[in-house]
């Protein structure tokens, strides 16, 4: 969407706030013992009490066979995004965990993502943390009024690049605002100055999605889960930004 009232403006920093916060509380949870479906459960609670809804519960895009039965993603290790919570899903000192999270704050959508390890993790587990939220920081700053979507991704895969980390090329960011995702699609690759033009008021979910492997992806059995293909480990940070005339304004900081 493109905002363009304080009211658009004003209840999209809400929802990020809220989000945020919520998200910050998850990953303060993430420890050794702690089921994926206990995290879920606190996601929705902490979501309603709030006076927000969860985006993500229910949700059914075009072509999905069923609806997402969980109000969080929760990606374990070689799985990339849209994992389903689980009662028998136990996490595991060394564990990579990528939190993804959306809610809706009267009717507006913000999308928030943040992958942390479980417990004590290793050196090239924390390259594969660093480089993939140093690529959002630069997706981010890429992102300005009158450019264009090409160089967000440009700006993403010079990151991973650097890193010796493989972008997903079939996942990527998106614009939201009066819905949890809507166009333009924002790889995390491309060329500067090719793709839609950047406009004053656009609300995008920039989330580089980074693997320490070739970053070839399959959808399991669920048919939700993407998991890499040769089992490597992958990090997702998303956070949900509004373009104005001065640069980008995060909505949905790291807490």
């Amino acid at each position: 969407m493109i905002a363009k009232t304080q009211e658009d403006i004003a209840a999209l920093r809400e929802s990020g706030r809220i989000l945020s916060a919520v998200v910050a509380q998850l990953a303060a949870m993430v420890a050794p013992g702690v089921t994926t479906a206990k995290l879920d459960l606190k996601a929705e609670e902490l979501i309603r009490a709030a006076g927000a809804v969860p985006a993500f519960l229910n949700y059914k895009p075009s072509g999905a066979r069923y609806p997402y039965p969980a109000a969080l993603c929760i990606s374990v290790n070689d799985e990339v995004v849209h994992g389903i919570p689980k009662e028998e899903s136990v996490l595991k000192e060394g564990d990579i965990v990528s939190l993804d999270l959306g809610l809706s704050y009267k009717g507006y959508f913000t999308d928030h993502c943040k992958t942390v390890f479980v417990g004590k993790g290793d050196a090239q587990g924390q390259k594969l943390l660093d480089g993939t939220r140093e690529a959002l920081s630069a997706a981010i700053a890429a992102a300005t009024v009158g450019g264009h979507v090409g160089d967000i991704g440009a700006a993403v895969a010079a990151v991973a690049k650097r890193y010796g980390l493989s972008v997903v090329e079939e996942l990527g960011g998106h614009a939201l605002g009066k819905s949890v995702h809507e166009r333009p699609f924002i790889a995390n690759y491309g060329n500067p100055g090719e793709g839609e033009k950047l406009s004053e008021g656009l609300v995008l979910a920039l989330e580089p999605i980074l693997a320490e492997g070739k970053g070839r992806i399959d959808l399991a059995d669920d048919e939700w889960t993407y998991v890499t293909r040769d089992h490597s480990r992958a990090a997702h940070f998303e956070q949900t930004i509004i373009l104005t005339k001065k640069g980008p304004e995060i909505v949905t900081p790291f807490l």
